[in-house]
């Protein structure tokens, strides 16, 4: 990855708290729970699975950065969505954690190093991993869900 790369990938990252909460603009509250596309989650859903997705991500970059071949855990996140009850809890802190936990990784960015960046590390499910791969996949996972709650918001209006 080269560094005008990596650059754009660190501001697509930077903006996906904001293209969340924009997204959330309007949604009906009503609707929030709700699952008008069958098989997805709600947007009360993804709130929460970005507030632990985001928390974990950054301790993962941080592993990263600091240990030596460290083994990133994956996790089941349709699990975590049962187990962590993400339908019955509050949004308000869930989106607080979601903005937090970028805005201190994002202070990481500016003191790395090229050898930061491709550090090894080892993905239980997906293999090699460094932080070029970890910042490819979550410049561009906020973004996914905000999509995914734009679709949800459509297709309660219909």
């Amino acid at each position: 990855m080269d560094p005008m790369e990596r650059e754009a990938l660190i501001a697509r990252y930077a903006a996906g708290y904001d293209e969340v909460a924009k997204a959330l603009e309007g949604f009906p509250a009503s609707g929030m729970t709700a699952h008008p596309i069958a098989g997805k989650w709600s947007a009360h859903q993804i709130v929460h699975h970005l507030a632990d997705s985001e928390s974990t991500s950054a301790q993962r970059l941080r592993r990263l950065l600091a240990d030596e071949h460290p083994m990133i855990q994956g996790y089941d996140q349709e699990r975590w969505a049962d187990a962590l009850r993400y339908e019955q809890r509050d949004l308000g802190p869930a989106l607080d954690a979601f903005r937090a936990a970028r805005a201190t990784t994002l202070q990481l960015f500016p003191g790395m190093t090229e050898a930061d960046w491709t550090r090894p590390g080892w993905h239980t499910e997906s293999g090699p991993y460094t932080a070029e791969t970890w910042l490819a996949i979550y410049a561009a996972h906020a973004h996914g869900h905000a999509d995914q709650i734009r679709r949800l918001k459509a297709a309660l209006a219909k």
